[in-house]
């Protein structure tokens, strides 16, 4: 894997290969983003070729910005290339800090800001294959049990969103 992304050495972003900062857990930006059509949140199933936590559930979508890239431009640039998404009007729901482990010895340290999408109806959704294996509509009960009766089918950075930050990423979800 040869993708740079910004991580923070020694205070100051520089960039490194991604799959190092993982290995080594180090601290870096990301965006998190979170689409809601009426009571229901999109969440997509990770395409099982992603080098870590494969054909797991997580959110709307998440990622790393490029070098220079704002967030908010990182998460429409993401809406796009994973599940086809143009348009949507994000609204920034703060950032949050979290550290977990991911399976096959990486980890992932976070800084996130999270965006959120409220939706009229449900978008189109074009999932890229590269990405996402399965998407789906799921209102915040099914959720929340589904997650408590099998937290190993879902991503540590969703479980986490959802226990510690709930309130601040989806109000009223």
């Amino acid at each position: 894997m040869d993708q740079h992304i910004p991580v923070w050495i020694d205070g100051h972003l520089q960039p490194m290969d991604k799959l190092a900062v993982h290995q080594r857990g180090l601290r870096h930006p990301a965006v998190s983003v979170f689409v809601v059509a009426g009571d229901r949140l999109l969440i997509q199933r990770r395409a099982l070729g992603k080098y870590h936590t494969p054909g797991l559930w997580a959110n709307t979508c998440c990622t790393h910005p490029l070098w220079n890239e704002d967030p908010a431009t990182c998460a429409n640039r993401r809406l796009d290339e994973e599940l086809g998404l143009t348009g949507l009007a994000l609204a920034h729901r703060g950032v949050v800090e979290y550290r977990a482990e991911v399976g096959n010895g990486m980890i992932e340290h976070e800084v996130v800001d999270l965006f959120l999408a409220r939706c009229d109806s449900r978008p189109d959704v074009r999932e890229n294959p590269d990405e996402v294996m399965d998407h789906r509509w799921i209102t915040a009960s099914d959720l929340h049990r589904e997650i408590e009766q099998r937290p190993a089918a879902f991503t540590p950075w969703l479980r986490i969103y959802l226990h510690e930050h709930g309130a601040q990423v989806l109000p009223g979800f």
